[in-house]
């Protein structure tokens, strides 16, 4: 689903559409008051770090869990990953999660796209019920955990949390959802998280902290392409994305110096029929333009279209590793 309008509102002017949801965002809330009060949570033979965010919607969290992934191998360490899998639909034998993904044998429409483009890096296991997942993990060798979103599930013991916050969105109206993005309120997660990082340029974090006076003391961190030898710059491109804030990927096209003759949106983890894919061709071909989408909209192409299509790929890097190390660090 795309996020709608009103959410990116200024919290001063928050429209009528929140206002009017006012009600059921308190509703939302009590829900998950009840939700953590009736689980007992699953407590892990090894550590988990869940990276999650405070709203709904992209903030760099899979992004993020490669960063991680990268400095745990690295350093000679075991991580698994687990997903909830948005966008796919795969369940173990009998219907019973977990699974465990096959980056050789699955697709994005079987398992999502985030832990296919995860599995390439290291063993990622798609679970509904996120303690099951995680069991699994433990029970297969994991010495360290990585759980890709789930900060507001109460059903696993985190030992560490990192919450990661897009500059460029913040907490958007600073409302509740459905009335707003929050999927809780800003002290409340806040006060759990180990670490807060603040992802975007340095005038979107500029702007973010000035605003949100709660992500003092974030971590600041950047995407940015990866060096793959590709340059955009001065090409003429029609760009698509359907991930949390296609504008994000836009503006890093643009910073690459590449022509955007038409960007083109789409929802998060959406789907694409033939009858779109031929669509952006004939867009394309009529602007003298070459098609250009995200790694993880990649994964979600057919492999014949794909190979029509220049596949971007970004990485996240934070200011510094310190005290990423630190929430890391065998304990």
């Amino acid at each position: 689903m795309r996020a709608p309008l009103f959410w990116s509102t200024p919290p001063e002017r928050p429209g009528w559409q929140a206002r009017a949801l006012i009600s059921l965002a308190w509703l939302w809330r009590l829900g998950g008051r009840w939700r953590c009060r009736a689980v007992v949570p699953y407590r892990a033979p090894v550590p988990v770090v869940c990276i999650g965010s405070l709203t709904a919607g992209g903030a760099g969290k899979t992004p993020m869990a490669a960063a991680l992934i990268g400095r745990l191998v690295a350093h000679g360490r075991r991580p698994h990953v687990v997903s909830l899998g948005h966008g796919g639909h795969i369940d173990g034998p009998h219907g019973v999660n977990p699974v465990q993904v096959d980056p050789d044998r699955d697709t994005a429409a079987d398992v999502g796209d985030e832990p296919l483009l995860l599995a390439a890096l290291a063993p990622v296991w798609v679970a509904r019920d996120r303690a099951a997942g995680v069991r699994a993990a433990a029970t297969a060798g994991a010495e360290l955990i990585l759980m890709d979103d789930g900060f507001q599930n109460p059903g696993v013991v985190k030992d560490r949390s990192i919450v990661m916050v897009d500059a460029g969105a913040g907490f958007g109206n600073g409302r509740l959802v459905p009335a707003g993005p929050l999927l809780e309120p800003i002290a409340e997660g806040m006060a759990r998280a180990d670490l807060v990082m603040l992802v975007g340029a340095a005038a979107e974090r500029k702007a973010a902290l000035a605003r949100w006076p709660a992500l003092a003391g974030a971590l600041p961190a950047r995407l940015a392409p990866r060096e793959t030898g590709l340059s955009l710059a001065g090409e003429r491109v029609l760009a698509f994305a359907g991930i949390g804030r296609p504008g994000r990927f836009f503006s890093t096209l643009k910073a690459m110096g590449a022509e955007i003759v038409e960007a083109v949106p789409f929802a998060d983890h959406a789907a694409y029929p033939q009858a779109v894919l031929r669509r952006l061709q004939r867009q394309a071909r009529a602007a003298g333009a070459m098609l250009v989408t995200t790694e993880k909209d990649a994964a979600r192409l057919p492999a014949g279209f794909r190979r029509e299509v220049v596949v971007v790929q970004v990485h996240l890097e934070p200011e510094r590793w310190d005290e990423l190390d630190h929430i890391l660090a065998p304990h």
